[in-house]
């Protein structure tokens, strides 16, 4: 029983985008910044269950960054309508993302097969996004937190956005253009 325990915790998570996303939209900031937190909670403990417990599983890598995009996506998409963060933001955040599963799915379709793991950068760029939507909240929540946080963390987010994509792009490329060498 305890080793579907990592991937209901990330189901969870998934679970907890449409709330989060509804009571940002009704600038209920407190009980998402809540529900935020549940849900980094779920994701830290998903895979240190998952370790631990020896349950690590294909449906369980797959779901965790489905669970991850979507929360980060809905968060973004929501705070942007509400004016928390500007439109240019959310829709960095979410073209990276495009990108990358364009990517995978032309490498899949023109080269074949392969196993997909997140980078460091890209394991970076979500904690710095998770923590941006996170002060963005807690900005909402308590007033004394100094905008110029927000502002730092808006560069931060735009510049992991498209470093970390950069990085996924040109690692992608050259495995693709290695793979084709040693098919000729």
């Amino acid at each position: 029983m305890l080793q579907y325990l990592p991937n209901s915790l990330t189901f969870l998570r998934l679970l907890l985008a449409a709330p989060l996303g509804w009571l940002i939209l009704h600038e209920q900031y407190d009980l998402a910044l809540l529900t935020g937190v549940m849900a980094g909670v779920t994701d830290a403990l998903d895979g240190f269950f998952a370790r631990r417990l020896n349950a690590l599983s294909r449906f369980g890598a797959a779901l965790d960054p489905i669970a991850d995009k979507t929360l980060i996506t809905v968060t973004f998409i929501c705070m942007a309508a509400v004016e928390l963060v500007p439109w240019y933001l959310a829709i960095a955040v979410i073209v990276r993302d495009l990108v990358i599963v364009a990517g995978a799915a032309a490498y899949y379709k023109l080269i074949g097969p392969f196993e997909f793991s997140a980078t460091g950068l890209s394991k970076g760029n979500m904690a710095i996004q998770i923590a941006f939507c996170v002060l963005v909240l807690l900005s909402q929540v308590l007033p004394n937190v100094p905008p110029i946080l927000t502002l730092a963390g808006t560069a931060a987010v735009l510049f992991i956005a498209a470093a970390s994509g950069f990085d996924y792009v040109m690692s992608w490329t050259i495995k693709a253009i290695e793979s084709r060498k040693q098919k000729d």
